[in-house]
Protein backbone atom coordinates (compact mmCIF):
# COMPACT_ATOMS: atom_id res chain seq x y z
CA UNK A 1 0.00 0.00 0.00
CA UNK A 2 1.16 3.06 -0.61
CA UNK A 3 2.17 5.20 2.39
CA UNK A 4 0.55 8.99 2.70
CA UNK A 5 2.52 11.30 4.50
CA UNK A 6 0.77 13.33 7.01
CA UNK A 7 -0.47 17.22 6.36
CA UNK A 8 0.60 19.09 9.82
CA UNK A 9 1.89 15.37 10.87
CA UNK A 10 1.81 15.94 13.68
CA UNK A 11 2.43 12.47 14.63
CA UNK A 12 3.49 9.60 15.90
CA UNK A 13 0.97 7.87 18.83
CA UNK A 14 -0.13 4.54 19.56
CA UNK A 15 -2.13 4.27 22.78
CA UNK A 16 -3.51 1.78 25.68
CA UNK A 17 -7.10 3.42 26.45
CA UNK A 18 -10.21 1.33 26.47
CA UNK A 19 -13.42 2.68 24.46
CA UNK A 20 -16.32 3.26 26.43
CA UNK A 21 -18.83 0.58 25.37
CA UNK A 22 -21.94 2.94 25.83
CA UNK A 23 -20.82 5.73 23.43
CA UNK A 24 -20.64 2.82 20.43
CA UNK A 25 -24.03 2.14 18.40
CA UNK A 26 -25.64 -1.37 18.56
CA UNK A 27 -23.97 -4.16 16.77
CA UNK A 28 -20.68 -2.75 16.48
CA UNK A 29 -18.40 -5.77 17.67
CA UNK A 30 -15.23 -5.51 19.96
CA UNK A 31 -12.41 -7.16 18.48
CA UNK A 32 -9.16 -7.94 20.54
CA UNK A 33 -6.06 -7.06 18.38
CA UNK A 34 -4.19 -10.70 17.70
CA UNK A 35 -0.69 -9.64 19.13
CA UNK A 36 1.27 -13.04 17.43
CA UNK A 37 -0.46 -11.77 13.93
CA UNK A 38 0.07 -8.00 13.99
CA UNK A 39 2.96 -6.58 12.90
CA UNK A 40 4.05 -2.77 13.41
CA UNK A 41 6.88 -2.20 11.73
CA UNK A 42 8.95 1.14 10.70
CA UNK A 43 11.68 2.09 8.17
CA UNK A 44 14.20 5.36 7.53
CA UNK A 45 16.26 6.40 5.24
CA UNK A 46 20.25 5.36 5.87
CA UNK A 47 22.23 8.14 4.60
CA UNK A 48 19.90 8.23 1.66
CA UNK A 49 21.39 5.03 0.00
CA UNK A 50 19.18 2.19 1.56
CA UNK A 51 16.78 1.41 4.36
CA UNK A 52 16.73 0.76 7.75
CA UNK A 53 14.06 -1.20 9.51
CA UNK A 54 12.54 -2.44 12.53
CA UNK A 55 9.38 -3.63 14.19
CA UNK A 56 8.02 -3.28 17.96
CA UNK A 57 7.54 -6.87 19.35
CA UNK A 58 4.99 -6.26 21.83
CA UNK A 59 1.54 -4.79 20.62
CA UNK A 60 -1.75 -4.19 22.25
CA UNK A 61 -5.30 -2.86 21.73
CA UNK A 62 -9.29 -2.67 20.87
CA UNK A 63 -11.28 -1.96 17.34
CA UNK A 64 -14.73 -2.31 17.44
CA UNK A 65 -15.87 -2.88 13.89
CA UNK A 66 -19.19 -3.44 12.24
CA UNK A 67 -19.40 -3.15 8.39
CA UNK A 68 -23.28 -3.11 8.48
CA UNK A 69 -23.00 0.18 10.94
CA UNK A 70 -21.42 2.71 8.80
CA UNK A 71 -18.20 4.28 9.55
CA UNK A 72 -19.69 5.95 13.17
CA UNK A 73 -19.08 2.41 14.58
CA UNK A 74 -15.24 1.62 13.36
CA UNK A 75 -13.32 2.23 16.71
CA UNK A 76 -9.42 1.67 17.21
CA UNK A 77 -7.04 1.95 20.09
CA UNK A 78 -3.90 0.46 19.80
CA UNK A 79 -0.94 0.70 22.59
CA UNK A 80 2.72 0.33 21.63
CA UNK A 81 5.27 -1.40 24.00
CA UNK A 82 8.43 1.09 23.03
CA UNK A 83 10.80 -0.76 24.60
CA UNK A 84 10.21 -3.96 22.65
CA UNK A 85 11.61 -2.38 19.17
CA UNK A 86 13.85 -4.33 17.09
CA UNK A 87 15.95 -3.35 14.36
CA UNK A 88 18.30 -7.30 14.66
CA UNK A 89 21.05 -5.21 15.89
CA UNK A 90 21.38 -5.03 19.98
CA UNK A 91 23.39 -1.53 20.34
CA UNK A 92 21.28 -0.30 18.06
CA UNK A 93 18.26 -0.93 19.68
CA UNK A 94 19.65 0.33 22.69
CA UNK A 95 20.56 3.82 21.38
CA UNK A 96 16.88 4.09 19.93
CA UNK A 97 15.85 3.37 23.66
CA UNK A 98 17.75 6.28 24.99
CA UNK A 99 16.48 9.87 25.53
CA UNK A 100 17.67 9.91 22.01
CA UNK A 101 15.30 8.33 20.50
CA UNK A 102 12.25 6.62 22.04
CA UNK A 103 13.16 7.45 25.84
CA UNK A 104 11.64 4.33 27.07
CA UNK A 105 12.01 4.68 30.93
CA UNK A 106 9.91 7.74 30.92
CA UNK A 107 7.45 7.26 28.17
CA UNK A 108 7.48 2.86 27.78
CA UNK A 109 4.24 3.04 25.55
CA UNK A 110 2.57 5.07 22.37
CA UNK A 111 -0.35 4.90 21.98
CA UNK A 112 -3.19 5.36 18.56
CA UNK A 113 -7.11 6.10 19.49
CA UNK A 114 -9.09 6.66 16.77
CA UNK A 115 -11.29 9.94 16.31
CA UNK A 116 -13.04 9.22 12.98
CA UNK A 117 -13.54 7.04 10.19
CA UNK A 118 -14.42 7.98 6.43
CA UNK A 119 -14.96 4.94 4.16
CA UNK A 120 -16.73 2.18 3.85
CA UNK A 121 -16.11 -2.18 4.92
CA UNK A 122 -13.26 -2.43 2.54
CA UNK A 123 -10.75 0.47 3.61
CA UNK A 124 -10.87 4.26 3.86
CA UNK A 125 -9.06 7.07 6.09
CA UNK A 126 -8.58 6.26 10.05
CA UNK A 127 -8.35 9.74 11.92
CA UNK A 128 -7.44 9.40 15.65
CA UNK A 129 -4.69 10.92 18.28
CA UNK A 130 -1.33 9.77 18.32
CA UNK A 131 0.77 9.67 21.38
CA UNK A 132 4.57 9.67 20.88
CA UNK A 133 7.04 10.85 23.55
CA UNK A 134 4.13 12.83 25.40
CA UNK A 135 3.44 14.59 23.03
CA UNK A 136 -0.33 13.90 21.26
CA UNK A 137 -0.99 14.78 17.67
CA UNK A 138 -4.13 14.39 15.31
CA UNK A 139 -3.11 12.06 12.41
CA UNK A 140 -4.65 9.95 9.50
CA UNK A 141 -3.96 7.73 7.06
CA UNK A 142 -5.30 5.13 4.58
CA UNK A 143 -6.40 1.55 5.72
CA UNK A 144 -7.78 -1.10 3.60
CA UNK A 145 -9.54 -4.28 4.60
CA UNK A 146 -7.26 -7.42 3.63
CA UNK A 147 -10.24 -9.98 4.85
CA UNK A 148 -12.51 -11.94 7.84
CA UNK A 149 -13.91 -14.79 8.50
CA UNK A 150 -14.11 -17.45 10.60
CA UNK A 151 -10.61 -19.31 11.66
CA UNK A 152 -9.70 -22.47 12.53
CA UNK A 153 -9.77 -22.80 15.99
CA UNK A 154 -13.89 -21.72 16.24
CA UNK A 155 -13.05 -17.55 16.42
CA UNK A 156 -13.58 -15.23 14.15
CA UNK A 157 -11.27 -12.70 12.86
CA UNK A 158 -10.88 -9.09 10.97
CA UNK A 159 -7.45 -7.83 8.91
CA UNK A 160 -6.34 -4.71 8.02
CA UNK A 161 -3.28 -3.02 7.06
CA UNK A 162 -2.55 0.70 6.92
CA UNK A 163 0.53 2.88 6.38
CA UNK A 164 1.42 6.48 7.41
CA UNK A 165 4.66 8.76 7.55
CA UNK A 166 5.83 10.96 10.19
CA UNK A 167 8.16 13.36 11.11
CA UNK A 168 10.82 12.22 13.34
CA UNK A 169 10.76 16.22 14.91
CA UNK A 170 7.31 16.44 15.39
CA UNK A 171 7.29 14.72 18.49
CA UNK A 172 10.72 15.92 19.76
CA UNK A 173 12.96 13.42 18.30
CA UNK A 174 15.72 16.10 16.90
CA UNK A 175 18.56 13.34 17.33
CA UNK A 176 20.42 14.15 13.72
CA UNK A 177 20.71 11.11 11.47
CA UNK A 178 20.77 13.27 8.42
CA UNK A 179 18.09 14.82 6.21
CA UNK A 180 17.11 11.90 4.68
CA UNK A 181 16.42 10.42 7.90
CA UNK A 182 13.86 13.26 9.13
CA UNK A 183 10.95 10.37 8.36
CA UNK A 184 9.76 7.26 9.47
CA UNK A 185 7.39 5.12 7.17
CA UNK A 186 5.60 3.13 9.54
CA UNK A 187 3.12 0.19 8.47
CA UNK A 188 0.22 -1.62 10.71
CA UNK A 189 -1.18 -5.01 9.68
CA UNK A 190 -3.13 -5.49 12.15
CA UNK A 191 -5.53 -8.95 12.73
CA UNK A 192 -8.19 -9.22 15.27
CA UNK A 193 -10.53 -11.63 16.83
CA UNK A 194 -14.21 -10.97 17.99
CA UNK A 195 -15.13 -10.97 21.21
Amino acid sequence: MKSQPLKTLTGFSLASAFLVAAALPAGAAEYKIDPTHSFIEFKTKHLGMSWLSGRFNTIDGTMFYDPAAGAAAQKVELTIDTASLDTNHAERDKHLRSADFFDVEKHPTATFVSTGYDGDENGGTLSGDLTLLGVTKPISFEITKLGEGDDPWGGYRAGFEGSYTLARKDFGMGYNLGPAAENVVVDLMIEAIKQ
